[in-house]
């Protein structure tokens, strides 16, 4: 009794009432070694590395929605100024520049690290599978799912011989004479290529986001919106927006330098689409570097100037009103201000500043309408080609905080040391000029005249050096994923009997893939070859295999 209440107090005695044991130790907790080897089976596996390219999708889409800073820094900072609130939440989240982001980089590096992970492991099975020999025929061949037997008064080496050839001609592996083995068989295996086009994919990925990584450390991206009759050089001050690389160097830049001789665009006039472009196109002049010969290029958008380290794209056009501001101490202030597109309409939002106005700085900000209309209140741009050209302009005078070092941007005017013209409190003046119209500002302070209008063009400049393997990335993928739908795993085996003066012959067909279509009529052709009858039913034929 004392032995069986010592063994029952150490658990060592199921209770009786066939209760579950609680009193079993459970199992110890893993080590810091296996902790790691779980988490990289984990890393490494599958499942993990599909959701870590869901979630890598998933991380791009702020990226495509929320304005980003390389791509239209002034879309965000309007984004910003509409949205106090939310500023600081995207602020810290980086959602201003999604793809320079920590999280961002995370998901990236560790769907890199899971896939070499999957790949590793898999192409050394792979290697082994297709070393290995096809398996020899099994027992009883009648129960594979394709299956055909006949006689012929052929001698039996002669129909395995047979047998080799029209495997090897059909692409099948045909395993070597085995004497010890299955010397009545023929084993035969193809489609090995399936596999090899899965892992070929899965490396695919893997290239496509190294070339992407190799593009964006040693490539860059920069805008610059360039009058029409103007030119532009590749060096960094030309640049409204640039964006490089962590390992780019400034002093690569490629010495391109081109002049915008020519711009044109056409609009539909008529019909449900009217206003919308038809086609648009700068002409330019281009040097490769300061020594070689000028050459003319039409620049479109979808046709971009291509040279060696750099690439031109035109992604937007514009207008610019040429404006004369004369002060109230007489001097005269001339030349083209870039207005920025806001609608399909081309109503195009600009700012205006005189920094050596005198007595007092001047500042205008407002709207340019090709073709202006109103109905009665708010005016608005009826088409975007320039048939009637309106400046719509709000004025300010005082500081324009320029000269305290802080950088401003030319499209926004900083109203927090101005004051704005108006009538009376609250009713501020709103000059409406037509081409050659000239205003006499309020108080003395000058006159403002819009002499006519210019165009300008937005210009990408970039070089992305690794485009070229995220491409060949691209053509692998759709190569292996070719491979993996369309190549089938199949294994056939071709037994050859002899039985008093005839041969009985069994050709059996298997599978490997999830769907079988076409494995029947692959036997039943395979049978026909070495000497079946015609047949059109692989399964009758089985039951016709009488002597």
């Amino acid at each position: 009794m004392t032995d069986t209440a010592l063994d029952t107090s150490a658990g060592l005695e199921s209770p009786r009432d066939g209760s579950p044991d609680v009193s079993r130790e459970a199992p110890p907790p893993l080590g810091p070694r296996e902790l790691v080897r779980w988490a990289w089976r984990q890393l490494t596996s599958m499942r993990t590395a599909l959701l870590l390219l869901l979630l890598l999708a998933l991380a791009a889409i702020p990226g495509s929605v929320v304005p980003q800073r390389d791509v239209d820094s002034l879309a965000v900072s309007r984004w910003r100024a509409d949205h106090p609130t939310l500023t600081p939440v995207y602020e810290r989240l980086g959602l201003f520049s999604v793809y320079d982001s920590a999280w961002f980089s995370a998901v990236y590096l560790l769907l890199m690290v899971s896939l070499v992970g999957c790949i590793v492991p898999r192409t050394a099975v792979y290697w082994r599978a297709l070393r290995a020999a096809p398996p020899r025929a099994p027992k009883n061949l009648r129960r594979l799912p394709a299956y055909s037997t006949f006689w012929t008064d052929a001698e039996p080496d002669a129909v395995r011989a047979q047998a080799r050839a029209l495997l090897r001609g059909r692409h099948y592996r045909v395993a070597r004479d085995d004497p010890d083995g299955q010397p009545d068989a023929v084993s035969a295996e193809r489609g090995h290529l399936r596999e090899a086009g899965n892992l070929l994919f899965h490396i695919s990925v893997i290239v496509v986001l190294v070339g992407f990584a190799y593009g964006q450390l040693l490539g860059y991206k920069g805008g610059a919106i360039v009058m029409v009759g103007r030119g532009f050089s590749n060096t960094l001050s030309q640049y409204d927006d640039f964006n490089p690389g962590s390992l780019f160097d400034p002093d690569g830049l490629a010495p391109v330098s081109f002049d915008v001789k020519d711009f044109d665009v056409r609009f539909l006039r008529s019909g449900p689409q009217a206003g919308q472009p038809v086609d648009f196109a700068a002409d330019l002049a281009y040097r490769e570097d300061p020594a070689s010969p000028e050459r003319d290029y039409r620049l479109k958008v979808n046709e971009p100037l291509q040279l060696d380290g750099v690439s031109v794209f035109l992604v937007g056009h514009g207008y610019a009103p040429v404006m004369t501001v004369t002060d109230g101490d007489g001097n005269v202030t001339k030349g083209p201000v870039v207005f920025l597109p806001q609608d399909a309409s081309f109503a195009s939002f600009g700012v205006l500043k005189v920094p050596d106005g005198s007595p007092e700085q001047l500042g205008f900000e407002g709207m340019f309408y090709p073709t202006y209309a109103s109905t009665g209140q708010d005016p608005y741009s009826a088409f975007p080609d320039a048939l009637r050209p309106v400046v719509s302009l709000f004025g300010y005078y005082g500081d324009l905080g320029m000269d305290d070092g802080a950088p401003q941007s030319v499209y926004e005017l900083d109203t927090s040391g101005l004051t704005r013209f108006e009538r009376a409190p609250g009713n501020p003046v709103r000059f409406d000029l037509e081409p050659g119209e000239t205003i006499a500002l309020p108080d003395g302070k000058g006159s403002i005249r819009f002499d006519g209008y210019r165009r300008w063009v937005k210009l990408q400049v970039s070089d992305t050096p690794g485009k070229g393997l995220a491409l060949s990335g691209m053509v692998l993928g759709l190569l292996g994923l070719m491979a993996s739908l369309f190549v089938r795993r199949r294994r056939a085996w071709v037994r050859v009997t002899r039985q008093d003066d005839h041969t009985l012959v069994e050709v059996a067909g298997l599978d490997r893939s999830t769907a079988a279509e076409g494995l029947d009529d692959e036997v039943r052709r395979l049978a026909e070859a070495l000497g079946a009858p015609a047949l059109t039913d692989t399964t009758s034929s089985s039951r016709r295999a009488t002597p």
